[in-house]
């Protein structure tokens, strides 16, 4: 076999094979992506502990370069919804927690509200 024909042969070798290879590594990718996320999600509702019962996490599918990020809602001890930001670093793997924020179903009606008016005034 002539070095040209080798040459050719093992092109055609390496591009029928990188279809095969890419499969393994995006369902890897996948399975890599989802555990990010659980990891996140168990790190964050545990940073909250008692703080808020009733609590559930909204994961941020990718979150940024270097953090992961989350929004942990439920109930406070003081009977309010509440939800905090949860900041997750993927390198150090630890966790830092925004303030608690109250949220109000009848205050965020008045303030739409008072947003309208003051929309419409301007008009």
């Amino acid at each position: 076999m002539s070095h040209r024909m080798f040459a050719r042969s093992l092109i055609a070798l390496a591009l029928l094979a990188a279809p095969m290879s890419v499969a393994p590594a995006a369902a890897s990718s996948d399975d890599a992506w989802e555990a990010f996320r659980s990891d996140v999600e168990a790190a964050c509702l545990n940073a909250v502990g008692d703080e808020i019962a009733d609590k559930d996490a909204v994961v941020d599918p990718f979150g940024s370069e270097s953090y992961g990020l989350a929004i942990v809602t439920g109930q406070a001890v003081d009977g309010e919804r509440q939800s905090v930001i949860c900041v997750y670093d993927k390198s150090a793997k630890t966790v830092e927690l925004g303030s608690a924020m109250s949220i109000d179903p009848e205050e965020d009606v008045e303030s739409e509200g008072s947003q309208q008016e003051a929309g419409a005034s301007r008009d």
